[in-house]
């Protein structure tokens, strides 16, 4: 396997799969068959989840709360979520390990670095959950900060989509997809990836970082194994290859 620990980033919105809330039951255990397939390589698995699909932090002003308890009750959404990845994988007989940001000693162990390294070296699959812990940080931080923490080899951020693009595909069919880029181009460009804190924090730390269509089976052991898949965000300045068309597009747009 091209990498020995990875730290892999999913979107609580995700989980929701064509629902308007809540979690998928099918896309949540397609999620665990993936996660399963990688760590039986060998690979040392992490996860990161975010809580969309219940609650943000970001909602709480509008809905009149207080920021940083909306920050918290977000943090709680997270912890649900990867109740039910550590729920859905164990049912598929994968050892794991829930560790939180906020002490919740019936249902997680609270994070401690050096006991989230000894689970992932024993071969469990490690699921972060409520975040770092502290309002005003996205999952995307998270997921930063722990990948830094237990020397990650790199961050996996799946998504719906196939990588980074030069717009949102979504609503421009015209936007090509850059299959390399480095991280001084993302900002440049002001490209979405993750948040600027997120960002900045592997830049600085030296980790790359892979945009990737999770929901596209085999698309995480293909990573594994090495192959092209996605977008990465590369960590020196070195030549890059230019973007290109992707399957997202109507045909009348492709090269």
């Amino acid at each position: 396997m091209k990498y020995t620990r990875i730290l892999l980033k999913l979107s609580g919105e995700a989980l929701m799969g064509n629902q308007q809330y809540g979690i998928d039951a099918e896309r949540l255990m397609q999620y665990a068959e993936e996660i399963k397939v990688a760590a039986a390589t060998g690979t040392q698995v992490a996860v990161v989840i975010g809580g969309g699909n219940i609650f943000r932090g970001v909602q709480a002003e509008a809905f009149g709360l207080d920021r940083v308890q909306g920050d918290y009750m977000g943090m709680l959404a997270t912890v649900i979520n990867s109740m039910a990845l550590q729920s859905a994988l164990e049912k598929l007989n994968v050892n794991t390990r829930l560790l939180s940001g906020v002490t919740i000693q019936r249902v997680c162990e609270p994070y401690i670095r050096r006991r989230a390294l000894r689970h992932l070296e024993k071969g469990r699959v490690v699921i972060f959950g409520a975040g770092i812990g502290s309002p005003y940080f996205t999952t995307d931080s998270a997921a930063s900060l722990r990948a830094i923490e237990i020397e990650a080899d790199v961050v996996l951020k799946g998504t719906r989509v196939d990588g980074i693009y030069t717009a949102d595909p979504e609503k421009d069919p015209s936007a090509v997809r850059y299959p390399e880029i480095t991280f001084d181009e993302v900002m440049a460009k002001n490209l979405n990836v993750m948040d600027m804190t997120a960002f900045t924090l592997c830049k600085e730390n030296n980790l790359p970082i892979i945009v990737f269509d999770m929901n596209k089976h085999g698309n995480l052991q293909r990573l594994l194994a090495g192959e092209t898949v996605g977008t990465l965000v590369k960590i020196n300045n070195a030549p890059v290859q230019a973007p290109e068309p992707s399957g997202l597009q109507p045909a009348a747009h492709k090269a």
